[in-house]
């Protein structure tokens, strides 16, 4: 599904990663995460396309994506962010992003689950950030890509709608998709990843499963098994 060699990324003289190898296999949901500063962001970003690295190799759907950019079509991506025009309708930027992408018929759907049917004709601008996270979520999830990267993807959720995105992600990996997910909320990694990826300095520090974390660093919860790990390395 997505495939890493030799990924080497440095913003004037600050090298953010340094050499990543990673494999991620089609089907499951795998969670990048790190401190701040540790190549998160970039590498999702290599992923995408957004970042040029200056050496490496990456790999989606078998194709490097140096020289096939069409790969693009069959990522949804949530950003951390979510930069609308704030003079657009709700709805007005649900249907501008549906004629750029390809028609569906699953935002409806998305649209009644987190309750936006009232904010339709509100201008984005408007909107408090959690609705806008509802909003990001819909854009996200209402197309039916194989690869689904999510950036922090819990920011301004009240604790329905958190638990509507957790339920949406199980029923995304039902269909054998990959999803990749970055988080500081570790009880919503711990509660919906299959495996974790840790970066640390822009190095791979860790790869595998969070019980195969706590083994690895003798700690009986996930949260100290992270707390381990970021003391060991700032001693």
């Amino acid at each position: 599904m997505v495939s890493i060699q030799n990924l080497h990324k440095k913003f004037n003289k600050n090298m953010v990663l340094r050499g990543v190898d990673l494999e991620i296999n089609r089907g499951g949901i795998f969670a990048v995460l790190g401190p701040n500063g540790s190549g998160k962001t970039t590498l999702i970003k290599s992923i995408l396309g957004m970042v040029i690295p200056n050496t490496g190799n990456i790999t989606v759907h078998g194709k490097p994506i140096k020289s096939h950019s069409d790969y693009r079509h069959k990522i949804d991506y949530l950003p951390q962010i979510a930069n609308f025009p704030s003079n657009l309708k709700v709805k007005e930027l649900i249907k501008m992003i549906k004629d750029l992408r390809g028609n569906t018929n699953n935002d409806k759907h998305l649209i009644h689950l987190f309750k936006l049917e009232p904010f339709l004709d509100k201008k984005l601008g408007n909107l408090s950030g959690g609705t806008k996270q509802k909003v990001n979520i819909v854009l996200t999830f209402m197309f039916d890509s194989p690869l689904i990267i999510l950036d922090e993807p819990t920011t301004g959720l009240d604790p329905i709608s958190l638990i509507r995105l957790k339920d949406l992600i199980q029923q995304e990996k039902a269909k054998e998709k990959t999803i990749l997910i970055t988080s500081h909320i570790m009880s919503f990694v711990e509660e919906v990843s299959d495996e974790i990826v840790f970066l640390l300095e822009g190095q791979i520090y860790f790869k595998g499963t969070i019980s195969e974390l706590k083994t690895k660093t003798n700690q009986p919860d996930f949260e100290h098994a992270i707390a381990s790990i970021l003391t060991n390395n700032h001693a």
